[in-house]
């Protein structure tokens, strides 16, 4: 290995602190961005991306991470005004997912923060740092980004409070939202400020957000109006609620939209201009290529180590945006349908990066992206794609008009394998089998399928089938459960060829929306039967700007407006749990109770065997 460590300087992260800001010999700073995040100079978290961004379009940029809210507030203080806006996020994940599990218990670590510690965030973080920051400095503008307000930008349902709350503009007192990806918005703000339009007037930028109490009746870029039913009346109405995310998930996975939404919220209206068309691969590049450290702040160096950090420092991210969207998953509602690839430069150019970072042991961690395997996949015609109105394009089958060929894939994964620094690349991000087993009599499927088994697994392929039953399926959005049992056939024969002993780790999810026990049943019986015993389960967590949340909350589905079973309180959802763990001695007898109810003998043997009324009571008295 090439053992290269380039020497970093304080000055090569963005400043943090006054006395940072000073040792540039800057009096004044253009933007301050606040996290609730440690702050890590990676492309993989988008505060740093945000900073390095500004920074390139010569900006004088500083970032707070993780300010405490609870004391005397210097840390929204110290650094003063900015001349532009200050920039607010809660990090790279909702703050109420980092803080509850799906019981709604206070989770005791945070991965994003040294040592894991939780507590250095609060509950609703960018409504509390706004707030903050428009209390003592009520003249700057506080612009709002991040997955935390992007997927809560209009009325949303909060799992954690049980409620329906409006759009976080009107809790937060913030004057602009980004949302999705924030490169393009961004920079197009910039230049508005620079133009000294005032910030009250900034109305014109695609996929940003804003509240107001004006006229609305002036016509932008030939943008149509179209109103939503309003917060009001989602809360009176659980229907016009599902309506409307049913417009809001089309408008924002179009490849063009000209739709302007409004939704009315007391005296004032949330307005969300259309969203850009997702970034070219020369814009993604250029992203990549800014000078990111790719290390913590040295701020952390005595500290312990960040764990999200440690997951991603030897990781390349290849492309952005899920064309899959799953009903659960919040990523094509954040990042978009539509991906977006670097060019294989660019990720060549990254691997060579990691392979001279000082750690670097031979092992790249992931090459990979929101789903893995969707590498510069696009439609054929994209004229077609320009008025798909479609979430999916992979559901309930996979789009014809979609190219799923892994060739760029496969040729990127054989190009970082012949890498001399490099004993292996795996590939940790999760990925869609049906991108390739649809089409296994084609050799370039069958060559990706194999390059992936042979060379890019460290002994254990995690997928995600996510459930077992295809009524279930469906509504995740998800395929048949036979594709699962086709893939494991290969799996399994790649695995055979080259005398390799790779486990296969099933993702799968509780008390889903349309799920109900016996489904459950069923697939503890299924998985049984492909002799798994699981460890990746979770139950089911209302996310804000999903379809499994609105399902959840409204008990309709959007696009069919027919009703949907929902598991909503603890013992239900634990009484589904149980089913993943059959074979554990203090379910048994729940479990079979429960079967006979349902007249399911035929589910109790093929679990626990032939089994008795008396043998079951005598096996009840002995654990008394």
């Amino acid at each position: 290995m090439s053992g290269k460590e380039h020497t970093y300087r304080l000055n090569d992260w963005l400043p943090t602190t006054k006395k940072e800001v000073e040792k540039r010999g800057w009096t004044e700073l253009d933007v301050i961005l606040f996290s609730g995040d440690a702050y890590i100079d990676h492309p993989s978290f988008g505060p740093a991306v945000i900073g390095r961004l500004l920074e390139s379009i010569g900006l004088k940029v500083a970032i707070v991470p993780q300010p405490n809210w609870q004391d005397d507030l210097r840390d929204f203080k110290k650094l003063g005004k900015p001349r532009l806006f200050f920039g607010v996020t809660a990090g790279s994940m909702d703050s109420m997912v980092n803080h509850y599990t799906a019981n709604k218990r206070l989770r005791s670590n945070d991965a994003y923060t040294p040592g894991g510690k939780a507590g250095f965030r609060p509950d609703y973080t960018t409504i509390c740092y706004s707030k903050i920051l428009k209390d003592i400095f009520p003249e700057v503008p506080v612009v709002i980004g991040g997955v935390e307000a992007s997927l809560r930008r209009l009325t949303h349902y909060d799992y954690w409070s049980d409620e329906l709350k409006p759009s976080i503009l009107a809790e937060s007192n913030a004057d602009l939202l980004i949302y999705g990806m924030g490169e393009k918005p961004l920079s197009e703000l910039v230049k508005a400020m620079e133009q000294n339009i005032p910030f009250s007037s900034i109305h014109s930028i695609p996929q940003t957000s804003y509240k107001t109490n004006q006229d609305l009746k002036i016509e932008i870029k030939n943008w149509e109006d179209f109103e939503l039913y309003s917060h009001e009346e989602c809360f009176k109405d659980k229907i016009k609620y599902a309506k409307n995310f049913k417009i809001i998930e089309e408008e924002s996975n179009k490849y063009q939209s000209n739709k302007r939404l409004i939704q009315k919220f007391n005296k004032d209206c949330i307005v969300i201009n259309p969203p850009f068309e997702p970034i070219s691969s020369n814009e993604l590049d250029s992203v990549y290529n800014l000078p990111f450290t790719r290390l913590p702040h040295p701020k952390y160096a005595k500290k312990e180590p960040i764990p999200a950090y440690e997951m991603i420092r030897h990781s390349i991210t290849m492309h952005r945006g899920c064309f899959g969207a799953c009903s659960f998953c919040t990523i094509s509602a954040h990042q978009g349908k539509f991906i977006s690839s670097r060019s294989e430069r660019s990720i060549l150019k990254e691997v060579d990066q990691v392979v001279n970072m000082h750690d670097f042991k031979g092992y790249i961690s992931d090459l990979g992206g929101p789903s893995a395997n969707m590498y510069k996949m696009q439609g054929l015609d994209l004229e077609m794609c320009k008025a798909c109105k479609r979430a999916s394009c992979l559901h309930p089958n996979v789009c014809k008009n979609l190219n799923t060929s892994p060739k760029p894939l496969t040729k990127i994964y054989k190009e970082v394998n012949n890498n001399k620094d490099i004993k292996k690349a795996f590939v940790g991000s999760g990925i869609r089998y049906d991108l390739f087993m649809h089409k296994l009599n084609d050799p370039d499927y069958l060559d990706y399928a194999d390059e992936l088994i042979k060379n890019h697994i460290s002994g254990r392929l995690k997928i995600a089938p996510e459930h077992t039953s295809n009524d279930v399926l469906k509504i995740m959005r998800k395929p048949n459960f036979k594709m699962f049992h086709d893939f494991k056939k290969i799996y399994d024969q790649i695995n055979k060829k080259y005398q390799l002993n790779q486990q296969l780790i099933p993702y799968f999810i509780s008390s889903h929306p349309g799920c109900k026990n016996i489904d459950m049943a069923e697939l503890a019986v299924e998985t049984k039967d492909l002799n798994f015993k699981l460890e990746q389960i979770q139950d089911f967590t209302p996310t804000p700007m999903t379809l499994a949340t609105v399902m959840y909350y409204s008990g309709i589905n959007p696009y069919t407006m027919e009703k949907v079973t929902v598991a909503k309180n603890k013992n239900e959802k634990l009484s589904q749990r149980k089913f993943f763990f059959w074979y554990k001695s203090e379910f048994r007898n729940e479990i079979i109770s429960e079967l006979r109810k349902a007249n399911r003998d035929d589910i109790i043997e093929n679990l626990f065997g032939k089994i008795s009324n008396s043998k079951s009571s005598k096996g009840k008295k002995r654990r008394k």
